[in-house]
């Protein structure tokens, strides 16, 4: 059948390879017939220069997938449209959800919903908090997903991806990588000469799939040839064929669009008239295409004008209304350009208006007179905007069009902007604020415009949010209420670019100049914080003073109040005062309420408290605390590196509780997220060094190096403090590779750093622990000397915990009958704490040092029972030291005994009830009627299982639910 204007009957020509590949794609995904296999998705990439029939292979493939029953989901990236955040998602998603009610919307995106919801153009709801732009990725990766499930085979097609938006391009990229486990076939066709630069991984993307891309290339003469017969008939002769390749080069659109015109002008196909067709071929392109157009009459080169300004907006009244043109001259222009193809048949309906190819559209914008098109421009934002297709698109046109102090411009161009924030697209949003900045604003509303550039800025340009913010503060025109805002996201930025000590005096200043008692206390807890954070803070004695007397005398009535308890906590808890003094404060800082996602406060402060529940013996409530945190991240969509930090110290905290394979797994998921967000970042420092430590405690020593020299770790001391200490986990890689005299070096320059300022809780950093076994052969005396200094810091601190711990470290250091002695206390002390890997430690330790003394059947028991709770923790190395060493002592290890379980035995509850109730040991041996010993055991497995020592029993033991574990921690976490 014969097309419009001289298409030739068969759609295709030369293309019977790639159809062939993605007829067996189609039947991999649908289930090959009559072999009952499960559908198998994948990725095709077609990629080509301009013209050779990437659209038309495209159309193909949508027309096979509908006749193969599969669900379609198709967009075409746009040139104009290429800044519009999440346009060709819509176009994906969209008809699929129009079919929906908003009810049936928020059952299918569930939780995902207000996440996801403004990306989608779905209504969204009034929460104003942006998700950041990984949420939203994770939120589509969800709905597309269950599209493929419910609506299984989909075939998604993306056509011109090389226009695609950035925000759609970074999710289609990582997203395609999971098509292979869905019933989903990926489509993609773009021009790679024109892909942008921030399509650098999308560009690799079919490399990642085990393939390349599909590359097309020109036809052939026989092609052309063939191309010719089909519309002309029979008749023509080779030379003829071969001269329309030659002027063509085989481009399929040039040598579609001469035929078209050879037929048109009725030349005979033979090569005494092949003299006509030089002519013809400079009409199909550049400006012998616009000469054409320009024949057909100025309404019908306006109306062109006006679809190539409008884009995919562009509808038969709206473009009448921005070209001019009546009623009467749009049906007779939009006639002879169809006619003419330059635009396209209906396809989307009667109204709408598209361009026969892009090239056609690509060449009519560039031809527009630059006055016109910008004056073009200002006519559509006013139309779309009075169409009601809302600030974004307006925002479209007035960034193409020249400042000039508009009021209106302004107002769409920040309404754009708290848009594409709520959809999770920050570099749209700083597009639009920039060029509001631009157009002026007045001079009121100038800070304001200039707060919210910073702020949109600050994930991705951290640098540049610094100078928006700091022309805000210069402003002669600003409130106080903005005036705070901005200081706390100027200090915030300056911390995120590594400038801590300027961060730290910004707020210090406004909270002296500020007249407001509720600002000043608000800067006051910022100043101690940026200090905090410091790794130069030259007086840190003076701080801690200074925030002990001014905590003494708070409430905890408000946030500011709170926040400077969390401090207070943090900060005794780091200096090693009595453990009870920092859990005080913490307590009275959670009382009002501490949440993570305050996206006025930050959750620095909130992380701190948690922490300093774990650093003194209850890492049970700061695992309940990080999940609610971690939950409140995800409800928001905040999926960057707050995520990042949640799972990495999520993680630390299940290493503290003797969990390893799962802190591993915790932190390896933090590091993934902490790498995307970028290199050199405060949460990658983090999740290096957690991890460092749990794989040298699982004994993969090679492995810890090779991650440390992938990062550099250790070469660079960042200018935060970081935790862990990064140099004293380096020192302790060194140690375990056997480079004691680096070790050493590194250990007392980490003394020489944190001594003066105060940082001694060796539960904290264990510089001192570490250096006493480091000199241990090479001056025996100050190893102990250093040890005992330990010990002491930690007895202040008053947790079994930290006294097991240093006393463990003392005791390996220590000779004869005092390191025996200590040992034992070690092992007790560490029994009354939820530190089940540094009991296992001690355990096997204590049975080692006994089996040398002489007492096999002493170490037996030791060792039986460090080796059972060494291969509970999963660490490995450790469990394996105690097979040696019960090997050594002529006993075979007997079958464990221990059931890895989170849920407390009937005897357990029993004792831990008692002990919470303030009972002594003895006393509830009596009442139960059992050793005193047996009653120690039985509570040191409710510790570790509870994670928390005796003073916090009474706090999580009312959590405790049958065979569940704690309130608010799924079962296995």
């Amino acid at each position: 059948m014969r097309g419009r204007g001289g298409v030739p009957r068969r759609m295709l020509f030369e293309r019977d390879e790639e159809l062939l590949l993605f007829d067996g794609m189609l039947n991999d995904l649908c289930g090959r017939a009559g072999e009952g296999s499960a559908p198998n998705g994948g990725l095709l990439a077609i990629a080509g220069t301009a013209g050779l029939g990437k659209t038309t292979l495209v159309a193909e493939v949508r027309r096979k997938a509908t006749a193969r029953g599969c669900t379609l989901l198709a967009a075409r990236g746009s040139e104009q449209e290429e800044g519009v955040a999440f346009h060709v998602v819509r176009q994906l998603v969209q008809p699929v959800l129009a079919a929906s009610s908003e009810d049936e919307h928020r059952k299918i995106l569930g939780s995902w919903y207000d996440i996801v919801a403004p990306a989608v153009g779905l209504v969204a709801g009034q929460s104003g908090v942006a998700p950041d732009p990984q949420g939203v990725r994770d939120g589509l990766d969800w709905l597309v997903t269950r599209f493929a499930v419910q609506y299984s085979p989909v075939v998604l097609v993306v056509d011109d991806a090389h226009w695609a938006d950035e925000e759609t391009l970074a999710w289609l990229t990582s997203f395609a990588l999971r098509a292979s486990d869905l019933p989903l076939l990926i489509v993609v066709a773009y021009r790679p000469e024109e892909l942008p630069r921030h399509a650098a991984e999308f560009r690799r993307l079919a490399m990642r799939h085990g393939s390349r891309p599909l590359d097309l290339t020109p036809f052939t003469p026989a092609a052309v040839g063939d191309l010719l017969r089909d519309v002309l008939g029979e008749g023509g002769d080779e030379l003829f064929a071969r001269e329309c390749w030659a002027l063509t080069a085989g481009n399929p659109y040039e040598a579609v669009e001469l035929v078209a015109r050879i037929r048109d002008r009725g030349i005979k196909p033979q090569y005494a008239n092949a003299t006509e067709l030089r002519e013809l071929a400079s009409a199909v392109r550049g400006s012998g295409l616009i000469e054409r157009l320009e024949r057909l009459g100025p309404s019908a080169v306006r109306l062109t004008w006006a679809v190539a300004v409008l884009g995919t907006e562009a509808d038969r009244e709206m473009a009448a209304g921005v070209a001019g043109v009546g009623a009467e001259e749009l049906a007779d222009a939009v006639d002879k350009l169809r006619e003419a193809r330059i635009l396209a048949a209906p396809q989307d309906g009667p109204s709408r208006l598209d361009f026969f190819h892009p090239l056609v559209g690509t060449a009519v914008y560039r031809a527009i007179p630059a006055a016109m098109r910008v004056a073009m421009h200002g006519q559509a934002a006013f139309a779309v905007s009075e169409a009601g297709l809302g600030p974004t698109a307006a925002a479209r046109h007035i960034l193409e069009m020249h400042p000039e102090n508009d009021r209106w411009a302004v107002r769409q161009l920040r309404a754009a902007a708290r848009d594409y924030l709520r959809a999770g697209a920050p570099d749209a949003a700083r597009r639009c604020l920039a060029r509001a900045l631009r157009e002026p604003p007045a001079l009121e509303e100038r800070a304001e415009v200039l707060f919210e550039l910073g702020c949109s800025a600050l994930l991705n340009e951290p640098a540049t949010t610094v100078n928006h913010l700091k022309a805000a503060l210069e402003e002669p025109e600003l409130a106080p209420e903005l005036r705070e805002a901005v200081t706390y996201r100027l200090a915030q930025a300056l911390a995120h670019t590594d400038r801590m000590a300027e961060a730290a005096a910004i707020v210090a200043a406004e909270a002296k100049h500020s007249t407001s008692a509720r600002t000043r206390l608000r800067m006051q807890a910022e100043t101690f914080q940026w200090n905090a954070f410091r790794a130069d803070e030259e007086d840190s004695p003076t701080r801690s003073r200074s925030l002990a007397k001014l905590a003494e005398h708070l409430t905890g009535r408000g946030k500011a109040e709170r926040y400077i308890l969390g401090l207070r906590a943090w900060d005794a808890m780091v200096r090693g005062e009595p453990a009870e003094t920092a859990l005080r404060y913490a307590e009275e800082a959670l009382e009002g309420g501490l949440p993570w996602t305050d996206d006025n406060w930050g959750f620095e402060v909130p992380v701190l408290v948690a922490l300093t529940f774990m650093y003194c013996d209850q890492p049970g409530r700061a695992d309940e605390l990080f999940n609610q945190g971690i939950a409140d991240c995800e409800r928001k969509g905040w999926r960057g590196a707050h995520l990042s930090f949640g799972l990495t110290l999520l993680g630390y905290i299940k290493f503290h509780r003797g969990r390893l394979a799962e802190a591993e797994d915790l932190v390896h998921s933090g590091l993934r997220i902490a790498d995307r967000v970028g290199q050199q970042v405060p949460a990658q420092w983090f999740a290096l060094g957690i991890l460092i430590e749990i794989l040298i405690a699982r004994g993969r020593i090679q492995e810890a190096q090779e991650l440390s020299d992938t990062y550099n770790y250790g070469q660079v001391v960042p200018n935060a403090v970081v935790y862990p200490d990064s140099e004293t986990v380096y020192s302790e890689l060194l140690i375990a590779r056997g480079l004691r005299t680096d070790a050493e070096e590194r250990l007392r320059a980490v003394g020489r750093r944190l001594e003066p300022r105060g940082m001694r809780n060796p539960m904290w950093c264990q510089w001192r622990p570490l250096l006493a076994q480091t000199i241990a052969h090479t001056d025996p005396g100050e190893a102990a000397a250093v040890a005992q200094e330990a010990v002491e810091i930690a007895r202040r601190f008053g947790t079994p915990g930290a006294i097991g711990r240093a006393l463990h470290a003392a005791a390996k250091v220590a000779s004869g009958a005092d390191s025996l002695a200590m040992m034992a206390e070690a092992v007790r002390q560490l029994e009354k704490s939820p530190a089940a890997y540094e009991l296992a430690q001690a355990l096997v330790d204590h049975g080692a040092m006994l089996s040398r003394a002489g007492l096999p059947q002493d170490a037996a028991d030791l060792l039986m029972r460090g080796l059972e709770s060494a291969a509970l923790c999963g660490a490995d190395a450790l469990a394996a030291r105690a097979r040696e060493e019960l090997a050594a002592s002529g006993l075979r290890p007997l079958q464990l005994r221990a059931i890895d379980s989170d849920s407390l035995t009937s005897q357990e509850k029993a004792v831990a009830e008692r002990a919470a109730q303030g009972w002594e040991n003895r006393r509830i041996a009596e009442e139960l009627g059992t050793k005193e010993r047996t009653v120690e055991l039985l509570l040191s497995g409710a510790f570790r299982k509870l994670g928390t020592d005796r003073s916090g029993l009474s706090g999580l033991l009312p959590h405790q639910s049958r065979g569940t574990g704690i309130r608010g921690v799924p079962p296995g976490r």
